[in-house]
């Protein structure tokens, strides 16, 4: 069977994803390209006696390397030679669509035009001849409708056409453009092939171009060419000549004759009708991004998600919750009292048991944030930023990775490469975290619900706006402070709203959801068992009351009462009250030994840190297990308010009778809104910008998490 690779390119917003999906379902993995920072995708299928391989470059306007996803793109083409690249073209948006294939024929690869969305494209009275734009681009033109998965075998087919075509001996045709470009481009080209005996003319032709564009990383890659010395001084030249004949740079007026090629083939293949219906998009627009409509609806849109997020969840939460439950019980009947039982019970299913029965508010978390990619709100969401996003010296296009940030902050803060501002990139970084991920949603969850109850969603919505707006006051405090020059202007492309398909949705929420499935095995195990060994021992503790008396006492008083009650409905409740009574005994002895352990030590030594924002020690514990992960403050909260393997309303009753107030709970709520983020973000914070500017997010966040608590709490006494 014969292994082929393709590799998917095109704009962002022209459905490659659907695409993408469409041909690889769920046989994909995503990592990084090795040495960069961008998402790689990578998916098989077979397909006849084929074995596909699909790669789903970087979606990128141009292959002028500008940016890590641009350059990430270019280098795959020509470095790693798959054996066809399929442009995927918004048919809507022609012109805009081939300035990149045309860069992607002068690259000479095998290629394939996939014109995707041709319903969107036919609604607007937009007609191509496919054969006419076949036959002047001298490659196969395929039509699509990804969001209903039509024309996906004729993608294939017509790659595996094409594929052997070349294999037979056909080559890319060259594009042409104006008489001054050509003869630029020729003369490099001869300097380049001066004593040479290279018969690959289009490699030589696109090296010729990228050099007439002053283009660094192919000057590096040509630097032990022979003939490099001279190819510069034409391409100097030729710059020069350009310049005095148009006043203006070569890159530019390439630019022109690029989109006069464009102009060209759209006038030949293309016709464009009267519109059979009004553009619904831009009508919806009118309301969506109105100045006065836009930012209450965009409001309504995240509480509407938060408010989902709790009361949908709340019902597979209890399955779970359940679920876990049973599990502990029967293990606990079944295994005899030893340190491994607590190990297990207390530690491993606890800690990823208080955990896991969040995953269904987090799978629909990553459902709607999908769902607003998808449509394409959330471009329109950054629009509407845009105006308060200057207030920070940045603009909408930075909102998107703020936005991406309440599913992750990691792949948030990747997400800030496709900034071409170097200051722009590390001021966005720095905002992110204050965008509250999914991470910290477990937390609220149980605050929220147990003190706030039927105001859990607002309360929740209410902490997401609150990291909003002080991440843009920190933008705005940090651009004065410390990133001072000229805002970069942007502008803000918004591409028309479609109907999400339910597949690629489920996709990108599963995708998400992994990140999250896989710390159980991982980070939050490890850390949980770290939290239970601080927890246990040491072993022998000196009680401050004999609490197996006090059962026994108990015990004692409570059969008493029971042989004295005259039907078996009385002596059923004063049994119920017996074992209320001796489990609360329990819970308070529990208390008292994790207090005097490793970790309530620790716990002790933080109090003073914590007490004037209303934190108890062990609040104050897990938040610094939070460090690791923010789901761990939950598992180390189990741990620490004596509920142990005890699942259902143990911890939510613990907290109530811990001392815990509504106000205390609210004041940490914001501490774990704002504090520093997890090991994962800051390492992430690292890569993309410094060592410097990873300790700086560190201190920074802590410092704002505590004076942010500290206003709350206090105000609330104040004011109580």
């Amino acid at each position: 069977m014969k292994e082929i690779t393709i590799a998917l390119a095109g704009n962002p917003n022209c459905g490659k994803t659907t695409i993408f999906n469409n041909l690889t379902g769920a046989r994909q993995k995503v990592g990084n390209w090795p040495g960069v920072t961008v998402e790689k995708k990578e998916g098989r299928l077979k397909y006849r006696d084929h074995e596909v391989k699909v790669v789903d470059l970087p979606g990128t306007y141009s292959l002028t390397p500008f940016s890590i996803e641009e350059v990430t793109a270019r280098d795959y083409v020509l470095n790693e030679a798959p054996d066809i690249v399929i442009n995927i073209i918004d048919a809507s948006n022609l012109e805009r669509s081939l300035f990149l294939a045309l860069q992607i024929i002068e690259l000479g690869r095998p290629a394939l035009f996939v014109l995707n969305m041709a319903d969107m494209a036919e609604a607007k009275g937009i007609k191509i001849d496919a054969e006419k734009l076949s036959g002047l681009l001298g490659l196969p033109v395929v039509f699509t409708v990804g969001n209903k998965n039509k024309g996906t075998d004729a993608i294939l087919a017509a790659a595996v056409r094409e594929i052997r075509a070349f294999e037979s001996g056909k080559n890319s045709r060259p594009v042409r453009y104006g008489k001054e470009i050509e003869f630029s481009i020729q003369k490099v080209c001869e300097s380049l092939l001066s004593g040479t005996d290279n018969e690959d003319q289009l490699r030589t032709r696109w090296q010729a171009i990228k050099l007439l564009e002053d283009d660094k990383l192919i000057k590096e890659q040509l630097e032990n060419h022979p003939n490099i010395s001279q190819a510069l001084l034409a391409a100097a030249t030729c710059r020069s000549r350009i310049f005095d004949l148009f006043q203006d740079d070569f890159e530019i007026v390439l630019t022109d004759d690029r989109y006069g090629v464009i102009e060209g083939l759209l006038k030949t293949a293309v016709t464009n009708s009267a519109r059979k219906r009004i553009d619904m998009s831009r009508n919806i627009d009118l309301v969506l991004t109105d100045r006065f409509f836009g930012i209450p609806v965009f409001i309504f849109f995240i509480w509407a998600m938060f408010q989902l997020t709790f009361s949908l969840g709340a019902y597979p939460m209890d399955w779970i919750e359940s679920a876990v439950g049973a599990l502990s019980g029967s293990m606990d009947r079944a295994m005899a009292p030893s340190l491994f039982k607590s190990l297990l019970l207390d530690g491993v299913i606890a800690g990823i048991g208080s955990v896991i029965i969040f995953l269904p508010n987090i799978l629909i978390l990553f459902f709607c944030i999908a769902l607003f990619e998808d449509t394409g709100y959330m471009a329109r969401a950054a629009f509407l930023m845009d105006r308060v996003m200057h207030t920070s010296g940045l603009h909408g296009k930075s909102f998107i990775p703020m936005l991406m940030g309440f599913g992750c902050n990691v792949p948030a803060i990747m997400a800030t490469r496709a900034l071409e501002n170097q200051k722009d990139r590390v001021l966005t970084i720095l905002m992110t975290p204050f965008m509250s991920c999914s991470a910290r949603l477990p937390v609220y969850i149980v605050l929220a619900g147990t003190f706030f109850a039927a105001r859990a969603g607002t309360i929740i919505f209410c902490l997401y706006a609150t990291g909003i707006v002080l991440a843009i006051l920190s933008g705005r405090i940090l651009r004065t402070l410390m990133f001072k020059g000229e805002e970069a202007p942007f502008v803000m492309e918004l591409p028309p709203y479609r109907v999400p398909m339910l597949k690629s949705l489920l996709i990108h929420m599963w995708d998400r959801s992994k990140m999250f499935l896989k710390k159980m095995g991982g980070v939050i195990l490890v850390g949980s068992i770290i939290i239970w060994v601080l927890s246990t021992f040491p072993r022998q503790v000196d009680y401050s009351t004999d609490y197996d008396a006090l059962v026994a006492e108990a015990g004692a008083e409570y059969q008493a009462r029971i042989d004295a009650a005259e039907d078996s409905g009385a002596k059923a409740r004063i049994s119920v009250e017996l074992e209320q009574e001796v489990q609360a005994v329990l819970n308070l002895k529990e208390q008292e030994r994790v207090a005097g352990s490793y970790i309530g030590m620790i716990g002790k030594t933080l109090e003073p840190v914590f007490k004037p924002i209303g934190i108890g020690w062990q609040a104050s514990v897990a938040l610094v297990t939070g460090f690791v992960a923010k789901e761990v403050v939950v598992s180390t909260m189990g741990v620490l308010y004596g509920v142990g393997s005890d699942e259902g309303d143990a911890l939510e009753n613990a907290l109530r009778k811990s001392g815990m107030t509504p106000l205390s709970a609210l004041s940490m709520m914001v501490f774990v809104l704002l504090y520093v983020p997890c090991f994962a973000t800051v390492v992430a914070i690292y890569r993309e910008a410094s060592a410097k500017w990873a300790w700086f997010n560190v201190i920074y966040t802590t410092m704002v998490a505590w004076g942010a608590s500290f206003l709350v709490y206090q105000a609330g006494m104040i004011l109580s």
